[in-house]
């Protein structure tokens, strides 16, 4: 699944440099998550940098956009370009 970033977001502006893969940027009012782009640090870490940075705790999963670890792997390989 991809995550996603709840109005409870306090634009604390920690989360953005965080992401691996750029898919965190400022929203009209608060940060947002590219789903496209999101790959839970899949590929780069053991766990989601901008959730355990999180102050707040206002980066769930997205219930929309299930994904499954194979293919949040192969989302990776192809925005890295080693698919």
């Amino acid at each position: 699944m991809s995550l996603m970033i709840t109005d409870e977001c306090i634009n604390c502006d920690v989360c953005e440099p965080e992401c691996p893969n750029n898919a965190i940027s400022q929203g009209e009012e608060i940060y947002q998550i590219d789903p496209e782009l999101c790959t839970q640090c899949v590929g780069h870490y053991d766990e989601p940098q901008c959730q355990q940075v999180c102050p707040v705790d206002c980066i769930p999963l997205d219930p929309s956009r299930e994904e499954t670890q194979d293919e949040l792997h192969q989302k990776y390989l192809k925005i890295s370009g080693k698919a």
